[in-house]
């Protein structure tokens, strides 16, 4: 019986040291979003493009007055996007669910590079340096961004991820909270009907 104790609390003991190790080096995020895009592989984490839930944002005039940053440093005015299908995503190097997306929203990205799009990457880091290299480091197609101006109140919500697409009339389109899975024909189809 001691053995078996034994045995029990050296294995709590291995399992706690690799926690914590994963923990302590910052790469806890990777795992857990690395575990959250196998979920997205399965295709159950789509955004609800349904006539119903796309109807609740209908005709709802989206609030472009903000500025934003790139990395390159340059100032974007939101309102300067209008006549373009926006597709914003807020997100955080530190969000498991935002880590585990970003491949998917960056294959989308690539995907769209030809038609009338804006990506809008959203970073909430505390500094602003910590997305950009993690976008560098990932090898990612899109810019990353940076608030300039206060955010407003239609695209503030109490959990990221958070996507919010605006068609090019400047109306909110879709807002999906949580992960989801974007890198889809029916998606990109979708961004193509609000152009």
């Amino acid at each position: 019986m001691k053995t078996e104790t034994k045995k029990s609390l050296i294995q709590y003991a291995i399992f706690a040291a690799i926690a914590l190790t994963l923990y302590l080096t910052g790469l806890h995020t990777e795992v857990i979003g690395f575990a959250q895009r196998g979920m997205l592989a399965t295709g159950i984490m789509k955004p609800d493009l349904s006539e119903n839930t796309l109807a609740l944002n209908s005709n709802t005039k989206a609030d472009l007055n903000f500025k934003l940053v790139n990395s390159k440093g340059e100032t974007i005015h939101m309102q300067d996007l209008k006549g373009k299908v926006i597709f914003m995503n807020v997100w955080a190097t530190w969000c498991p669910p935002c880590v585990a997306e970003m491949p998917g929203i960056n294959n989308l990205s690539k995907s769209m590079e030809n038609e009338n799009v804006a990506f809008i990457m959203l970073s909430y880091d505390k500094k602003f340096e910590t997305a950009k290299k993690y976008k560098e480091n990932k090898g990612f197609n899109f810019d990353v961004h940076s608030l300039q101006s206060p955010l407003p109140d239609m695209f503030t919500s109490r959990g990221i991820p958070a996507t919010y697409v605006i068609d090019a009339r400047g109306e909110l389109a879709l807002t999906h909270i949580g992960i989801g899975d974007y890198d889809t024909d029916e998606f990109r189809e979708f961004l193509k009907s609000l152009m």
